[in-house]
């Protein structure tokens, strides 16, 4: 096949150029906003029937929580608009297409995992331009997946586990929120995942995906410091209130990942192997 990933600069999509070298049976055009605008329409069109790509990995969006309440009309340029564009080009070609979405497009108040039926209730700019990609995904390419994540971070780009290793090596103390529950997600599993969906064959509709278990910022941020062998800081928990932000956060966003583990026959690592695994990553490139 012929595969088109998008964003592939960022974390998730510089995972899925490492594993393409795993898939070498498969032709890829890794883009980023420099090769393809995906907010242009007639570019995004042409390029797909030019290159006559058989299949969509949206890796791109606009991640700035915070700053996307003041920049609501980029972030929905690329996380609602540029998505209907790739689905419809892909739809023009019967292709498939794989989407990235999130965890926020919950608001956070439930107290179990959240499944792919309950009902979507962002309370962001970046949560709702998120649920409206998706859906405009769903509706333009039949042949579509959405899959949402949480607490993304890996080798690649600026992210919470490298904050947190940084922080740790220069600060005495450190607050660290405790009352928001959720699971990381090694953007290098996620990966690995959407070769599996590519290789047997996209399935459509909706998919949850992060790693197993659970913990808060604070219980991740202890386990970081413990595996980078950061010893010198004393990290301190804090209330979501104590950390003023723009946007708010879901308070749990745990994730049931059981529809895409029985859909694809695959397991997924627990949350605290696969950041031990990325952390040494970090070290050996230092």
């Amino acid at each position: 096949m012929d595969i088109l990933i998008t964003g592939a600069n960022g974390q998730l999509g510089n995972e899925m150029r490492v594993l393409a070298a795993e898939h070498p049976k498969h032709a890829y055009f890794f883009t980023d906003v420099k090769e393809l605008d995906i907010c242009n329409r007639n570019a995004v069109i042409e390029y797909v029937q030019r290159e006559e790509i058989d299949c969509i990995v949206n890796c791109a969006a606009y991640t700035a929580v915070d700053k996307a309440e003041e920049n609501a009309e980029l972030c929905e340029c690329l996380n609602a608009q540029a998505p209907g564009f790739l689905a419809e080009a892909a739809q023009s070609r019967g292709a498939g297409m794989i989407q990235i979405s999130t965890d926020y497009v919950f608001d956070g108040t439930q107290h179990i995992p959240y499944k792919e039926t309950d009902n979507p209730c962002p309370v962001s700019v970046y949560g709702r331009t998120k649920l409206k990609g998706e859906e405009l995904v769903r509706l333009k390419c039949a042949k579509s997946m959405v899959i949402r994540t949480a607490w993304l971070y890996s080798a690649f780009g600026n992210n919470f586990v490298k904050t947190m290793i940084r922080l740790g090596k220069e600060r005495d103390t450190l607050g660290v929120v405790f009352d928001q529950i959720g699971s990381p997600t090694y953007a290098r599993d996620l990966a690995v995942a959407i070769y599996v969906a590519i290789e047997n064959g996209i399935v459509p509709g909706v998919y949850h995906f992060s790693n197993e278990g659970v913990c808060s910022w604070y219980d991740f941020t202890k386990a970081i410091h413990r595996l980078s062998g950061v010893t010198s800081c004393k990290v301190r928990p804090l209330h979501t209130d104590e950390y003023p932000s723009s946007a708010p956060r879901p308070h749990y966003s745990v994730l049931d990942k059981a529809k895409i583990k029985e859909t694809f026959n695959i397991e997924i690592p627990y949350w605290e192997e696969s950041l031990e695994q990325c952390i040494r990553l970090l070290e050996a490139g230092q």
